[in-house]
């Protein structure tokens, strides 16, 4: 059985192909590093991530400054033994750039910058005569005056070089469309098919198709538009912002969606951001018909029926039992950093995972006191190569439990702990610490982003949970629980002897419907000297992740 979704957690804007009885998924990272995870499947029901597309420095210079930049919008192709992935980094200056491989696995090639291409969101198709196409998303102007299009060009491979005239072929199946991106061409039964997304992001995100005889147009748009949307079903509806989709046949002529959507809490908060859902296809004609007969998202659907397959590693959406992350070898796929690691803050020794006290901390960073859009502070992002001492995980369910061990014995202005991270201005944090008075402390601590009149973006940050620690502690289990967008902080010298530090905060503000942007919660660990980076470690032990399923119908609480 088919349940939804099949990646939990942030995984937005999926791209799938599939090469014999193999199906490969990709999906954006933003500013998290290593960048663009890679899954595998032979049933489309488990999926197993068998590593990261762009793992190096050199194919992945990010910056820590704006979580929401980085990667966006992933497509996934295979031609001729090779695979290829094509994708955007928006802290380059917006740059779109292909890697290439044999093995999915890796290793990736270098990045092969495409000069001239502008826009997000590329795209490979492959025509019958071998020509390769490059889609993307671009501004022209026309009667109606400045707007968002679709644009295509042939594209040399060997040289990674446009050839010839542009074309645009889309501008959405709405009259002025909102948000005209994520392209993908397909060709079936002698027709062009361009599958895009529209909308916006947020509640009116959709998916739309459109078709032609010519690869170049004029595309007719179907009358049965948009093909997949959640934006008429309200705002309280359970999965909510569907859209994003890319299609892949099966070897018996089936076809299936994967896109993106939000489970709610409360039945308006994104507290996870966008994940990753599959969607059966039938076709009737000349048409794609997505979900038949519901034609919305469900939990639930049938088995592909494909063969039986036992994956060699646990898969990302196998939650039976807890995860436990016990640091006795390097960091599983689960982890990331934040921003490209240009200096060695974490260790992995000894079945503890070691993170440098660094000078930067985990609150506002660059874009404080700034105002302008996400796009807009893309445009203002630096070149630093300061790290922040941060791993992390994806928050995957609404209702959840982790819980750390840490070795830290803090000195005046060190602390270490465990944070849920929306971005750098909108966070909870469990942290030891010493106090103004000198004493060592577990505190919990809520940073909120907020705007004054002018629009300008500042933060405060306040403490709403606090315990003492024996002065010569060393050793503390600190605990979150998730509930909806309510979390629970608990820390004690042991598991048994677990304290409440701060009960059922309201996390609200780290929706993504609030907070902004383009991501979802994690669960990170961090060590900072706020201000002063020193030679001393915090270490961390035995990681443990549960989330807890909720029943069909209670998703809104």
């Amino acid at each position: 059985m088919i349940r939804n979704p099949i990646l939990p957690g942030f995984y937005p804007d999926p791209s799938i192909c599939r090469v014999g009885d193999d199906f490969y998924l990709v999906t954006s990272s933003f500013s998290y590093f290593p960048g663009v995870p890679m899954f595998h499947s032979k049933d489309l029901e488990q999926w197993e991530q068998i590593g990261h597309v762009l793992d190096r420095p050199e194919q992945l210079p990010l910056t820590h400054e704006m979580i929401s930049a980085g990667i966006f919008a992933p497509t996934i192709r295979h031609h001729n033994d090779t695979f290829y992935m094509i994708t955007t980094n928006m802290s380059m200056g917006v740059v779109n750039f292909i890697v290439t491989a044999t093995n999915p696995a890796g290793p990736w090639s270098d990045m092969q910058i495409i000069e001239g291409a502008d826009g997000i969101d590329p795209s490979l198709f492959w025509d019958e005569d071998g020509k390769c196409y490059y889609t993307g998303t671009t501004r022209f102007d026309d009667e109606s005056g400045s707007r968002q299009g679709i644009w295509c060009s042939e594209i040399d491979l060997a040289t990674f070089e446009l050839i010839g005239e542009r074309h645009i072929i889309g501008t959405g199946a709405q009259v002025n469309a909102e948000a005209p991106e994520g392209p993908h061409l397909y060709k079936k039964d002698g027709y062009y098919y361009l599958l895009i997304a529209e909308g916006g992001t947020e509640h009116f995100h959709a998916v739309t198709i459109s078709r032609s005889k010519s690869i170049f147009g004029e595309y007719e748009n179907y009358q049965g538009n948009p093909i997949l949307t959640h934006r008429h079903l309200g705002k309280g509806f359970p999965i909510w912002n569907v859209g994003h989709g890319d299609l892949v046949e099966l070897a018996n002529g089936n076809w299936y969606m994967v896109c993106l959507g939000s489970r709610l809490a409360e039945g308006r908060h994104k507290m996870l951001g966008r994940e990753t859902f599959l969607v059966p296809v039938v076709w009737e004609d000349g048409w794609p018909v997505v979900s038949k007969g519901t034609g919305k998202v469900e939990w639930t659907y049938p088995s592909p029926g494909l063969p039986d397959w036992q994956p060699t590693v646990r898969t990302v959406n196998d939650f039976k039992d807890p995860l436990v992350e016990n640091f006795d070898k390097e960091l599983g796929f689960a982890w990331n950093f934040l921003g490209t690691p240009h200096e060695t803050f974490a260790k992995v020794e000894a079945g503890q995972l070691r993170l440098k006290l660094l000078q930067n901390t985990m609150v506002p960073w660059e874009f404080d006191n700034t105002d302008g859009s996400v796009f807009s502070r893309i445009a203002k992002i630096g070149k630093t190569k300061e790290n922040i001492s941060f791993a992390g995980r994806r928050q995957q369910h609404l209702d959840f439990q982790a819980t750390v061990t840490v070795h830290f014995s803090p000195e005046e202005n060190e602390t270490a702990g465990i944070v849920v991270l929306q971005n750098d201005a909108n966070q909870l944090r469990l942290e030891i610490a010493k106090n103004q008075e000198g004493v060592p402390v577990v505190r919990c601590l809520r940073v909120v982003s907020h705007y004054d009149q002018a629009g300008i973006q500042h933060f405060s940050e306040a403490v709403v949970g606090e315990i003492a620690a024996a002065p010569q502690q060393t050793d503390y289990v600190l605990q979150v629980q998730g509930n909806g967008s309510r979390y629970s902080f608990y820390a004690g010298p042991s598991i048994e002897e677990l304290a409440s530090v701060a009960d059922q905060v309201d996390g609200s503000f780290m929706g993504s419907e609030t907070a902004g942007g383009f991501v979802g919660a994690y669960i990170g660990l961090f060590a900072s000297g706020n201000g002063q980076t020193k030679e001393k470690y915090a270490d961390f032990e035995t990681f443990i992740y549960e989330g807890f399923e909720q029943k069909e119908g209670e998703q809104q609480r």
